[in-house]
């Protein structure tokens, strides 16, 4: 069991032409007004997010056997360039080779992308338009569910065979599963080639990471 409790944080409160406080998440009972895509009133409203980056980023640097390397450079882990200017990225290695590494990168939006293993990129919010009608909640729990569904080894990367083959993942979570797949012709010939052989030989899917000596 984590022992990573979500930061306290300052709601943000928004309010619509009326005065009317905005209860993102619930805005919308049907289909949201067609003048609602594309825009994207509030970002500010995902702030929260590098907070909960923050607390996530501690924890693991606490708890597990594990890299860090924090540095802007390191968003060039994501397989393609973010969105909106990075602000920060941090890449955390566990020292165990059959485990896989997460880099966390901040954005100005702000949001946070995550480069989880050697094939695969997370954003939060996935999106935040007006129709979408997320709320920074939301995005904390689908960043802290992939954060520690690879941190326990419940994250799978797949390459099927073929010449122009799908890759996959796959996430377990505590209350369900989520899974995914993309095109290869679509990422970094390079990265896909070295992948291979590695993928290959975690047909179980990565390892749960170690804990450090001090946590154990």
């Amino acid at each position: 069991m984590s022992s990573y409790v979500r930061p306290v944080v300052d709601e943000p409160v928004f309010r619509d032409a009326d005065g009317a406080v905005i209860d993102y998440g619930n805005r919308w009972h049907g289909s949201p007004p067609e003048d609602t895509y594309s825009v994207d009133t509030h970002p500010e409203r995902f702030a929260p997010l590098h907070v909960v980056g923050d607390a996530l980023i501690a924890h693991l640097r606490e708890t597990y056997d594990v890299e860090i390397v924090e540095r802007v450079e390191a968003a060039g882990d994501l397989l393609h360039p973010a969105f909106h200017d990075v602000v920060r990225a941090v890449r955390i290695r566990p020292n165990d080779p059959k485990c896989a590494s997460l880099t966390l990168v901040f954005t100005a939006y702000p949001g946070i992308y995550i480069h989880a293993g050697l094939l695969h990129d997370f954003r939060y919010p996935d999106c935040g338009c007006d129709a979408c009608d997320s709320n920074w909640q939301g995005a904390a729990d689908e960043l802290e569910q992939q954060v520690f569904a690879t941190v326990s080894g419940n994250y799978r990367e797949m390459i099927e065979r073929g010449l122009r083959p799908w890759v996959g993942y796959a996430i377990t979570f505590p209350d369900g599963a989520r899974s995914g797949k993309s095109r290869s012709q679509d990422l970094p010939v390079q990265r896909l080639k070295n992948a291979r052989p590695i993928l290959r030989s975690l047909s179980e899917g990565w390892d749960s990471w170690p804990r450090s000596a001090s946590a154990s």
